[in-house]
């Protein structure tokens, strides 16, 4: 039996999941990253904060640098796993990925139906990283102009974030390179109404993700799609669940 790994997309579940992830995960992005988001907009030029409209263009140039952030982390994640899983025992190596990927979904299912918050443990990992980029952050501000937010939030993108770094952890599993950018790009998605915070449309859906229901049933949905990968690894079913492994017998 051969194990090969396709460099393209076959199902788009996963995708859908990282993107719920960053949806639902709204709560915990506007606890630990509301505040910034807010401190860079009042530290525009005192014209540009007149406008909402004005402001808008900002705040985008900061999140699309935080997600090209987590496109290009998700990118070096996802060939790591591949590469690991093509030079060393492909099977095991493999099998061992897929595992604990869905171990990590099954947690961050629980985070988000507010049943068990240890994922945010994981952000003091980053701490190191964060002590030496956050001096290039504060030689940026104070803001004024979209390349400089651009370029704010490329360094916004490496705060530490127990959420990102799971969702890291699980696109190891996810075929390649290819595969781990559009998983991470996904989530970044999933995180931008939230974090956009502009206009009553967002307001609404701020409040809809705050919702007990609405949590929980993410939450589920999530630790549904973790156990379901789980099984379907453990009993040899490359085709279900996380990542874009393909089995060929000979």
């Amino acid at each position: 039996m051969e194990t090969t790994i396709s460099p393209f997309v076959i199902s788009t579940t996963p995708y859908l999941i990282a993107f719920l992830a960053g949806l639902f995960g709204g709560v915990h992005c506007v606890g630990m990253c509301g505040g910034i988001v807010g401190a860079l907009s009042m530290g525009l030029p005192a014209p540009v904060r007149k406008s909402p409209l004005s402001v808008a263009p900002y705040i985008f140039s900061y999140n699309l640098g935080r997600i090209l952030t987590y496109t290009l982390a998700g990118a070096v994640v996802g060939w790591l796993g591949n590469t690991a899983v093509e030079l060393l025992a492909q099977h095991q190596i493999w099998v061992g990925l897929r595992i604990v990927a869905a171990l990590f979904m099954v947690a961050m299912g629980l985070y988000m139906g507010g049943w068990w918050f240890g994922l945010i443990r994981i952000e003091r990992t980053g701490n190191l990283i964060w002590k030496w980029l956050s001096p290039l952050g504060n030689r940026l501000l104070p803001v004024s102009s979209l390349g400089q937010a651009l370029t704010l939030g490329v360094v916004w993108g490496w705060l530490p974030c127990g959420l990102v770094y799971s969702l890291l952890i699980w696109a190891l599993a996810a075929g390649g390179w290819q595969e781990g950018a559009l998983f991470m790009i996904s989530f970044g998605l999933g995180t931008l109404p939230t974090l956009m915070g502009i206009g009553f449309a967002a307001s609404a859906l701020q409040k809809f993700l705050q919702r007990s229901a609405a949590r929980r049933f993410a939450g589920l949905t999530v630790i549904g799609f973790g156990i379901l990968t789980l099984v379907a690894t453990v009993v040899y079913r490359p085709d279900v669940g996380l990542g874009c492994v393909t089995y060929m017998a000979r």
